[in-house]
């Protein structure tokens, strides 16, 4: 990879934070999708069949369901996140690798996180697993005025907040469209996944951030 061939300074890493700093699929995205349910349910009155189908289909079409329920039904950005991300039991939710901090401190460089989720819940979390610290930058959906990944508007913003060249940066997302997006920018990618899918647009695969600093050097 590019970056790899950067001295320390130069080099920028840009991380998303759900699945892909810490497993969000087991226990918070269960209960984020039940708090969304149940806002769409309250203020809009559908049912449980009709709340669940709304949800998807806003985020399969926007990349959030707020995008969609701003766009239909002009519903207030900071309502809604307040009200769907409650998590009281945070910290017994949260699943990480323990090593995470130790490959964070091995990249060397700048490193931002960029999500789509809303600021308190990604501070929160970063607190949670101990390494808000290692991050120069922390970028929500409040960040881009509310248009989430994969819409190029919220890379700019955070571009020009840090006066960077995207080719020496590195994104890493679990998300195949919004790499697809840092790729057009002219950043490197990686994909935290799995999956053996190939894509053009994917630099390098992980399946978990620990092992980042490993893969990219050996391929730089």
């Amino acid at each position: 990879m590019r970056i790899a061939k950067l001295p320390p300074h130069r080099r920028v890493w840009i991380f998303d934070l759900d699945n892909t700093l810490h497993d969000a699929s087991v226990k918070i995205f269960p209960s984020m999708h039940d708090q969304i349910n149940a806002y769409l349910k309250r203020h809009l009155g559908v049912d449980d069949e009709g709340a669940n189908a709304m949800r998807q289909r806003f985020w399969r079409r926007y990349g959030t369901t707020l995008k969609g329920l701003m766009r239909h039904y002009g519903t207030n950005p900071h309502h809604f996140l307040q009200e769907t991300h409650q998590f009281p039991e945070l910290a017994g939710m949260v699943e990480h690798e323990n090593a995470l901090r130790h490959a964070l401190a091995r990249l060397g460089g700048r490193k931002l996180v960029f999500s789509n989720a809303p600021r308190h819940y990604v501070e929160s979390v970063l607190r949670v697993m101990g390494i808000a610290r290692w991050f120069d930058g922390v970028y929500t959906i409040e960040s881009t005025r509310f248009r989430p990944k994969p819409a190029q508007q919220g890379f700019h913003v955070l571009l020009r907040a840090h006066d960077l060249d995207p080719h020496r940066c590195a994104f890493i997302d679990d998300v195949l469209e919004n790499l697809r997006t840092a790729k057009r920018l002219g950043m490197s990618t990686v994909w935290v996944s799995r999956n053996k899918r190939r894509a053009s647009f994917v630099d390098l695969r992980v399946a978990s951030v620990i092992e980042l600093p490993r893969s990219v050097f050996r391929r730089g």
